[in-house]
């Protein structure tokens, strides 16, 4: 019964700092001419991740379960995609890619690279080489998240014109200054992450009753507990009509969450941390990336009709994220 009750204040800590860390999200993109796309890709995502990587870090360091760290981080990463899907749901009147930024392509295709590096890795397991106790790939990631991060941001000057005329049209926020609403951010960001640091416990013990492996209560329930930001964030960014933040906190949270498996790995004393884990995690992997793809292929295509309440290729999302959940559950 604690567990439900801390379970409770948590999440509702969480939506309504949620809500009001979005809105000056917002503030902030169009005060600093920075672009919704960058502020969702950095700004948004950074905060709504650090429950993983809390949780990954407190994981390797206290619990000795690196599963869980890796699983959490995995397991987020598809639920990201899951919630892109309910965003479509949400979205009227037409599918949420038609009017999504094309520039989400980048950072989507950065995290099929970053996802590809896990994969692979996941792969070769224990045969891989490591540099001290580290594995290659904790190098790696973070060169290619540097390099994401300032293609990304150089997209959006490219896009400057056209954001003008965005300014020109939709600036909504004239009384605020950029001061308070950075200061207001800073504030509900550290509710948020406070909040979402007892989230993971609080769900591992609720998992625990359950009797399920640590592979599958990480990919599941210690993901979808460190999501929740994620959900809150971005459901009050398209009630906003942020569309642009909203998406772009999930395709940037998906690339910060790889660089939290690098962390995560440094901490992780006993070997390269991909190398000690369940290889059934590769099943959560391609799951991510065969989500991102769908996705990609959705911003590009831009259908214009919804069937079920989705477009198809939030259809296609959602059945690739049962397939996850049916073959976690099966290889337990």
């Amino acid at each position: 019964m604690i567990l439900w009750i801390g379970f409770i204040i948590c999440t509702a800590a969480i939506v309504y700092a949620g809500t009001k860390l979005s809105r000056y999200g917002d503030i902030i993109a169009e005060k600093t001419g920075l672009g919704r796309t960058w502020i969702g890709v950095v700004l948004m995502a950074s905060v709504t991740s650090l429950p993983e990587l809390v949780t990954g870090i407190s994981s390797v360091t206290f619990a000795g379960v690196p599963d869980i760290a890796a699983g959490d981080v995995l397991g987020s990463c598809v639920f990201n995609m899951l919630i892109l899907a309910m965003l479509d749901a949400m979205h009227r009147p037409g599918p949420i890619s038609t009017t999504a930024h094309y520039g989400h392509v980048l950072s989507a295709g950065f995290g099929i690279i970053l996802l590809g590096i896990v994969v692979i890795s996941l792969f070769v397991g224990d045969q891989m080489l490591t540099i001290g106790w580290i594995g290659p790939y904790s190098l790696l990631i973070p060169i290619v998240y540097l390099i994401a991060m300032r293609m990304i941001y150089f997209y959006e000057k490219k896009q400057l014109e056209a954001f003008i005329q965005e300014r020109i049209e939709e600036l909504r926020y004239r009384d605020i200054t950029t001061r308070a609403a950075v200061l207001h951010y800073a504030g509900n960001a550290v509710i948020v992450i406070i909040a979402a640091v007892f989230l993971p416990t609080i769900g591992e013990g609720i998992a625990k009753m359950t009797g399920l492996g640590q592979t599958f209560v990480g990919n599941i329930f210690i993901a979808l507990s460190t999501s929740l930001p994620e959900v809150v964030v971005c459901i009050a960014a398209l009630r906003m009509d942020a569309v642009n933040l909203a998406i772009g906190n999930l395709f940037g949270s998906n690339i910060f969450n790889i660089c939290i498996l690098a962390i995560d790995d440094i901490f992780y004393t006993d070997g390269a941390i991909l190398s000690s884990v369940n290889p059934n995690h590769i099943v959560s992997a391609i799951c991510a990336v065969i989500m991102t793809s769908i996705a990609i292929v959705g911003l590009t295509y831009r259908t214009e009709r919804k069937r079920l309440f989705l477009a198809w290729d939030s259809i296609a999302i959602v059945f690739t994220y049962m397939i996850n959940l049916m073959s976690l559950y099966s290889l337990k």
